[in-house]
């Protein structure tokens, strides 16, 4: 049914500004246009016009005047091929990476290749200043489907949700009741921004962390001074109750990549300095010891000693796994 609908679709697109000219046209020569026989024809134009119960004052986009062998039809819409932003086109990918997370994996291959698609397109078109990471998302490799879509349902219904939440940086899973505002795609992955009654304040939450979640029968509202634009920060979710900054200096072996990255350029010396929002120290530590020894944090100091506590750390399980190989091996 989905095939015939998107076939029709494609066809009244291709017909119609070849007859809104105001002129009559013959149904036979129309159909050999298109590839179809009369009757098809017929059918998929009055398709156009086929309402029931139309609203008081309810004005057709479309007029159409069809005799036994011809057909004139009036309209302001669609005379032109339909041409998207690149904005827009990045929202129908945006919009194909969140389908994908709610269907089963047998209909993944032909949601990727639209996708693909998409991505070609967008790629020839001129620079509109969307970031990368608003582009497209993922659950990663745990997110849930069925958590994906209890939180939507959550939000559309406006109704508190209980989660089992695990932080980047625990070993535990705690449980939470939040007020669910917004979801948003950044840095190629699902947060979503909520009220958490227990801290009592706007928290961001990672949707692959989120392992459990249900919706609860008790109603919210988002309150007139909740903003989205104050949580997306450069295409990134970020929010702080006391906002902080963590200046980073990478070396000139990785700087040029993360130049291009965040859009800007490297010293003199080939290095990069860079300032990132600061929300959480752990963040802060993973996201340095990614680059070893090519990122030292600047600022602030209690990082520089987080990230040499968790240095040492390592250091010292190294130190025992070496000890105890070389105490069996004696």
């Amino acid at each position: 049914m989905s095939e015939t609908a998107a076939a029709q679709l494609r066809r009244i697109l291709h017909i119609i500004p070849q007859l809104a000219d105001d002129e009559p046209h013959s149904l036979s020569e129309i159909a050999a246009r298109v590839g179809v026989d009369v009757e098809t024809l017929r059918s998929d134009l009055w398709s156009l016009v086929s309402r029931f119960q139309d609203p008081g004052g309810f004005v057709e986009g479309v007029q159409l005047y069809l005799e036994s062998d011809q057909v004139e039809l009036v309209s302001n819409h669609f005379l032109r091929p339909m041409r998207l932003t690149a904005s827009e086109l990045c929202a129908l990918e945006l919009g194909l990476a969140m389908l994908r997370a709610e269907r089963p994996p047998e209909e993944h291959s032909a949601i990727d290749r639209a996708r693909e698609r998409l991505r070609k397109v967008i790629a020839k078109l001129p620079a509109d200043a969307i970031a990368d990471g608003e582009r497209a998302a993922s659950l990663g490799a745990v997110g849930n489907v069925e958590h994906f879509a209890a939180v939507r349902a959550a939000l559309g219904a406006r109704r508190k949700l209980r989660i089992m939440y695990r932080r980047g940086d625990a070993t535990e899973v705690g449980t939470r009741v939040i007020c669910p505002y917004a979801l948003v795609a950044a840095s190629g992955m699902f947060y979503l921004v909520a009220y958490c009654t227990e801290s009592e304040g706007l928290r961001i939450f990672r949707l692959d962390r989120v392992e459990d979640a249900a919706p609860l029968a008790e109603r919210f509202e988002v309150p007139e001074s909740f903003s989205l634009n104050a949580v997306l920060q450069d295409g990134k979710a970020f929010h702080a109750e006391r906002p902080r900054t963590m200046r980073v200096r990478y070396s000139p072996r990785i700087a040029r990549w993360i130049a291009e990255r965040e859009g800007e350029t490297p010293d003199a010396d080939g290095s990069l300095t860079l300032e990132h929002p600061l929300a959480d120290v752990a963040w802060a530590v993973r996201h340095v010891l990614q680059y070893g020894p090519d990122a030292e944090v600047l600022e602030p100091e209690d990082v520089r000693e987080a990230v040499r506590a968790q240095l040492s750390a390592l250091a010292d399980t190294l130190a025992s796994a070496r000890s105890s190989a070389h105490s069996r091996h004696n």
